[in-house]
């Protein structure tokens, strides 16, 4: 079996492929490893970018920026265990221990639970902002998403304690995995529909039915006096514009490997060697989507792209704007008499 290409899934898709038959370097998992540390160059650094600008106050601190802020820290630590299995993948086994398997499996599942979280807070919140913007004025705060932001995470550490139970290294095989009591086979499926609930469909669901009353409100009301000011109006369409197409990338990157884990419930089989690229493809998406949502901020998100703007030329601008005073005293000059100075 091969290694896991995330904490949640060590128990399905990866778990059926097999890499190599022995330890040590083989083509595809060096292939696979270019390509993890590829997504995680790219990811590490834009939603590094996206922290900046949030941290920096280039950017208002409304309730979207804060939940932004908490997606982007979430696929931050996400990529952060992307070396780990890159590893694994290329070396067919994993070096790093028993505790560190542990813990970068932990930390793998509570982002994964926390980023569909985030976006179905984030989707909640556009439905209160479209639908009741009056009423849901007072809670709609900084501070409010804060302590919703606080309560994901929490929610999150504790909906993926399966994995930081079960989380080991087997003696035979040597890989990083989610190792199940016996019978293994209720408690690997009952794991892939709890975290398949939990951690997509259910959010999913919620997510479609906030969007689907906001379509009904804007229908009903495009043809009432409009209340609030065409600014206003322009502002919330952005950032539900912004919201939509995060969450749309995130269904189409996470689907894949849902549905194949779930075929692998209803249809236990061994995986055929020449399918081995569809199910890393499923496998790897999840952790490119974490490399898209600073993209999107930057096309959608005005704010967002004169933030990244300020903060990628700020070194250069500071060097531009430095002032170096050199002053010639030349030789044979009178006493007391000023130097020839200049700006360089």
């Amino acid at each position: 079996q091969s290694p896991s290409g995330s904490s949640l899934n060590s128990c399905s898709i990866p778990g059926n492929i097999s890499t190599a038959s022995s330890p040590g370097v083989n083509f595809s998992g060096v292939l696979i490893l270019l390509v993890y540390l590829i997504v995680c160059v790219v990811g590490l650094v834009g939603n590094s970018l996206v922290i900046y600008v949030v941290l920096s106050h280039s950017v208002s601190k409304s309730v979207t920026t804060v939940y932004i802020f908490n997606l982007a820290l979430a696929d931050e630590l996400f990529m952060l265990g992307l070396p780990f299995l890159a590893v694994q993948y290329a070396l067919s086994y994993w070096p790093f221990g028993s505790f560190m398997c542990r813990l970068v499996m932990a930390v793998d599942a509570i982002n994964q639970f926390t980023s569909i979280f985030c976006l179905t807070v984030m989707s909640v919140d556009r439905y209160l902002a479209v639908v009741h913007p009056w009423k849901s004025s007072k809670w709609r705060t900084a501070g409010v998403a804060k302590v919703v932001s606080t309560t994901v995470w929490v929610l999150s550490s504790v909906v993926v304690l399966p994995v930081v139970v079960f989380s080991k290294v087997p003696r035979r095989m040597s890989t990083c995995q989610i190792q199940w009591p016996e019978p293994v086979s209720v408690w690997s499926a009952g794991f892939i529909i709890y975290t398949a609930t939990l951690g997509f469909f259910g959010p999913l669901l919620v997510i479609c039915l906030c969007y689907l009353l906001i379509v009904v409100k804007v229908r009903s009301s495009s043809r009432k006096v409009r209340v609030l000011s065409s600014k206003r109006k322009r502002s919330e369409r952005r950032v539900t514009r912004m919201v939509v197409a995060v969450v749309t990338v995130f269904v189409l990157c996470w689907l894949p490997f849902y549905v194949l884990n779930i075929i692998s419930v209803v249809c236990p089989s061994p995986v055929e060697p020449s399918l081995f690229g569809v199910y890393f493809l499923a496998v790897v998406l999840p952790y490119a989507n974490s490399c898209a949502n600073p993209i999107i901020y930057g096309f959608l998100s005005y704010r967002f792209k004169q933030g990244f703007r300020r903060a990628i030329l700020r070194p250069s601008r500071r060097v531009q704007d430095q002032e170096v005073v050199v002053c010639i005293e030349y030789p044979g000059s009178l006493k007391g008499s000023s130097p020839m100075c200049m700006l360089v």
